[in-house]
């Protein structure tokens, strides 16, 4: 049995440390881990409790009371001697709001308003986790390609250099060019460094996005993107916009934060209203040194009442009109809340589109530079082994290779990441799929 919970055990660990991380998975597992939205699902289950309490409070409340009392007296004038006797008095009470100017209700749509927008939030630290994933997910993907440029220029370099000492052997270069072509590997080299480490850097970010620890292995799903995933068509600002008004939760919060302020508004008017309430009671007594017994005198102590108690306001030292006065300054305060929310959307929108466009332009002219950047370096390249070309020649043509071939790699990302949020801001799952 032992050895069986063992080989379970190993196959579970092996399934656990061979798991594919591809976005759609990085999302879905950040969607069950990430504390700030667990955080957002408790302040909603707190939400749903005010809510019960506000509903709980249309109904009568009910109170058990008992109070007991010891009492010595003396027997006589002279003070000798005492007689003690226990009394017992029991109650059951009862009360009820019959009416307060509304409060109680509007208190219940408040509740289940205030409810509505913990909700909201919850998809809101959603929203927010997958851009954030998605935006490193795709750093990932360009620090990966950057690699492998990087990579194929060092090993490129490298050719280059025992090219180089071959042709210092046969008397086509000097050293001082073999000197620049080794200080151009090391350079190289250095710069693969460089982005291996801005590599792991996104990596580490992106384990600190899902909660795991830094140290654990992750095997990531990297998959190869099309250049024409760069090249789609950019949907409409203004339709995106428009929908986004529609769908995002921060715009949906702020509207219900204005219709929960107008709600304090009447709430604090409720305090010039009167208050009808009602109460009732039964009790009971029992003393002891009498003649009847302990049930004869609960039983034939009974006690009954029933109230009804008005207060009608007539001056409380301004309180009521200052909150009043208060809550319709909050609903000043909350309009302009959501207009800022909907501004604040659509300069994200706007700022998205815009570099959506910039690097699209940017991809597409460097896609031109690099194709005749490639073929500069091919004809220096194969000069330059004829000895028709010095080292600096080839080195400044090589130089702008790599910095076309990064040119075109960057603006593709960017180009990728912009459109998929904009497609994200018009309703659309966020994913390297479609």
């Amino acid at each position: 049995m032992f050895f069986l919970f063992l080989f379970v055990s190993q196959i579970i660990f092996s399934q656990e440390q061979q798991k594919k991380w591809d976005l759609a998975t990085c999302i879905k597992y950040a969607m069950e881990q990430n504390i700030q939205i667990k955080k957002s699902k408790i302040a909603f289950d707190e939400s749903k409790e005010d809510t019960k309490t506000a509903r709980a409070a249309m109904f009568p409340s009910l109170s058990f009371s008992s109070s007991h009392s010891l009492v010595t007296t003396p027997l006589n004038n002279t003070g000798t001697g005492n007689r003690s006797s226990y009394n017992g008095n029991y109650g059951l009470n009862s009360s009820l709001t019959v009416y307060d100017g509304g409060k109680r209700t509007k208190t219940i749509t408040q509740s289940g308003i205030q409810e509505r927008i913990q909700e909201l939030a919850i998809d809101q630290a959603e929203n927010n986790i997958q851009i954030a994933i998605t935006q490193n997910y795709i750093q990932i993907l360009y620090a990966y390609e950057s690699v492998k440029t990087n990579q194929s220029t060092v090993d490129v370099s490298l050719a280059q250099l025992n090219r180089a000492k071959e042709m210092l052997k046969a008397g086509s270069i000097s050293k001082a060019d073999l000197a620049q072509l080794e200080s151009q590997y090391s350079t190289d080299k250095y710069q693969l460094v460089l982005s291996e480490t801005t590599l792991n850097d996104y990596k580490l970010q992106l384990k600190q996005l899902l909660e795991l620890d830094g140290n654990e292995e992750m095997d990531l799903v990297l998959p190869e993107l099309d250049n024409n995933s760069a090249l789609l068509p950019l949907p409409n600002k203004m339709q995106v916009y428009s929908t986004a008004l529609t769908i995002m939760p921060e715009i949906e919060s702020s509207k219900l934060s204005t219709k929960t302020a107008n709600l304090n508004v009447d709430i604090a008017k409720a305090g010039y209203m009167p208050t009808l309430s009602l109460s009732a009671g039964i009790g009971t007594s029992h003393t002891t040194g009498t003649d009847f017994t302990f049930g004869e005198q609960v039983k034939n102590g009974w006690n009954n009442s029933i109230g009804l108690s008005i207060s009608v306001p007539i001056f409380n030292n301004r309180q009521t009109k200052s909150a009043v006065q208060k809550a319709k300054l909050k609903v000043l305060t909350s309009e302009l809340s959501e207009l800022d929310e909907q501004k604040t959307l659509f300069k994200t929108i706007e700022t998205i589109y815009l570099d959506a466009v910039s690097s699209q332009t940017k991809f597409k002219a460097a896609k031109e530079k690099l194709q005749s950047t490639q073929t500069s370096y091919e004809l220096v390249s194969e000069q330059f082994n004829l000895g028709m070309k010095n080292t600096v020649e080839l080195l400044t043509e090589k130089n702008n290779l790599l910095s076309a071939q990064q040119e075109v790699l960057q603006a593709k990302y960017m180009t990728i990441l912009n459109t998929k949020l904009l497609n994200f801001y018009q309703g659309e799952e966020l994913s390297l799929n479609n």
